[in-house]
């Protein structure tokens, strides 16, 4: 079983340390200390833009050996892999968009294009919406179930585009008629579908069109189930599906400073960004964030978020998204990893705060450990791969 890395890319701002409303890199709006945008001695703007520390991260990322590169779902991520496509050579960009922001004509044939722009270096993770008020902000008024169904049918029109030199469609929510890809990229690698839920509705899309199933990271035990539950569903569609997890990771030379550094972090969350994440999570409907949110939603303690064996549930008090991160030494950290590959992950988003420098130190002091550690013989969830489009 072959393993695959990812480092996600910082996407709309990047900060120091947990604090997410502390962002001193890439925020739009110049602070004092700020590193993007820049300024130089005398106060005038030094062109060093967000794109320019974005890039620096997917080269470090790519310096690192990371295989490929998340860009977290939001208005940008096509127009930033576009960008990076120029900044890098081999990395692949893993880029996080709904459905609903596009027809999936449309997305298809600007998939066509960047694969050919960028040597086939694009991926999807095709995001449904988990959060209504923030659906409803971008004209999205679909409730839990239909907006599966809607992924669902973007999904088949995307398979049947590229199969097909012409293709129709006829579908509750969307509908084609003689759609194609752009004369001459019909050969172009279908983006690969990195996709993720725990509804019902969400494993019936996976089911039929996942390559790789996400999950966000619990212990490898609570996770089981689900896995089994899911190659289970694939296998009755006459497909198999690949496994990842995102995990966030907090690494030291020691595993008593990575703690020690951690708490003194966690100390200086602000009751501004805990109650922004507290609203968030609250007006959810996602399956999958009700469970991440249910391991520290009524934690305080610093201690009381510890879970297991360098598994900390802290990280969802600090921003949206994956709650469950790895803290520890080099050594623990790897360690760990190595354990949910040989549970029969395969592909692993990998994130730590700051992005740059965190790339680099995974990178080089983390992975290089996973990869040395002997892959068990039989891992209890397969992970093959039939349809990659």
């Amino acid at each position: 079983m072959s393993t695959e890395f990812f480092w996600r890319l910082p996407l709309g701002s990047d900060g120091h340390d947990l604090a997410s409303d502390k962002n001193t890199r890439g925020s739009a709006i110049y602070r004092p200390g700020n590193i993007a945008p820049g300024r130089l001695p005398n106060g005038e703007p030094d062109g060093f833009t967000y794109i320019d520390y974005i890039a620096q991260v997917a080269k470090a990322a790519e310096l690192a050996g990371f295989e490929g590169a998340l860009l977290p779902t939001g208005p940008e991520p096509w127009i930033a892999a576009a960008a990076l496509a120029r900044e890098t050579r081999r990395i692949k960009f893993l880029i996080a968009f709904q459905a609903t922001w596009t027809l999936p004509a449309y997305a298809a044939q600007q998939a066509a294009i960047l694969q050919n722009l960028s040597h086939g270096r694009l991926d999807w993770n095709i995001i449904t919406g988990g959060n209504p008020a923030s659906q409803r902000a971008n004209g999205d008024f679909l409730e839990h179930d239909k907006r599966y169904q809607r992924t669902g049918e973007f999904l088949d029109i995307i398979k049947g585009l590229w199969e097909n030199e012409s293709f129709s469609y006829q579908g509750d929510i969307y509908q084609l008629e003689n759609g194609s890809l752009p004369r001459g990229l019909n050969k172009e690698r279908k983006p690969g579908v990195y996709f993720s839920g725990f509804s019902d509705p969400a494993l019936d899309v996976a089911a039929r069109h996942a390559d790789v199933y996400l999950n966000w990271a619990e212990p490898v035990d609570k996770l089981k189930p689900h896995i089994e539950r899911v190659r289970e569903l694939a296998d009755k569609q006459g497909r198999e599906v690949r496994f990842g997890i995102r995990i966030d990771l907090f690494a030291r030379e020691t595993e008593e400073a990575a703690w020690s550094d951690l708490r003194r972090q966690y100390e200086r969350i602000d009751a501004k960004t805990s109650d922004f994440i507290k609203n968030f999570a609250s007006g959810s409907d996602s399956v999958g964030a009700a469970r991440q949110t249910a391991y520290h939603q009524n934690s305080q303690r610093f201690e009381d978020l510890i879970i297991g064996p360098n598994l900390w549930a802290g990280f969802g008090k600090a921003k949206p998204g994956p709650t469950i991160g790895l803290v520890g030494s080099h050594e623990n950290v790897a360690e760990r990893l190595a354990e949910y590959r040989d549970a029969g992950f395969s592909t692993f988003i990998l994130a730590g705060n700051p992005h740059l420098e965190e790339a680099l130190r995974i990178g080089q002091e983390v992975l290089p450990l996973v990869h040395q550690r002997p892959v068990a013989e039989t891992a209890p969830v397969t992970a093959g791969l039939k349809a990659a489009g």
